[in-house]
């Protein structure tokens, strides 16, 4: 049975209302490489990364724009935003979740896939 704000989403996994809405605008905006961490159990900060590429500064905004309307379409607002001006690693905090917009040499710098390394991942299809 499903808790109150949850529900099941593309990637057959009980997730916060409002990580599909943030899969699918990343999918509409052509982002890459997209792939979601699950923390529960692991941190207390949040319970999902969901990481993003995209191919420039440019394309990085207009990933991380276009998601944080689909979610205030869909009655979830972001707590927090930040790194938009610059494009090249934008943080997107949703409590529940917190997405990463990247700048692929960004990505590969942080490399947050290593960092959170015991966390289960899944790759999405963009």
């Amino acid at each position: 049975m499903q808790e109150a704000g949850e529900r099941k989403v593309g990637h057959d996994e009980t997730s916060p209302v409002g990580l599909d809405v943030a899969i699918e605008a990343a999918r509409e905006r052509k982002g890459t490489d997209i792939l979601l961490l699950d923390l529960r159990g692991l941190s207390d900060a949040t319970d999902h990364f969901l990481l993003i590429n995209g191919t420039s500064d440019t394309h990085v905004r207009s990933i991380t724009e276009h998601i944080i309307e689909k979610l205030k379409e869909s009655g979830t607002r972001p707590n927090h935003v930040e790194g938009l001006r610059s494009g090249r690693w934008v943080l997107i905090d949703c409590i529940d979740f917190v997405v990463h917009v990247f700048h692929p040499a960004a990505r590969d710098f942080y490399q947050l896939e290593r960092l959170w390394g015991d966390a289960p991942a899944q790759a999405l299809e963009a």
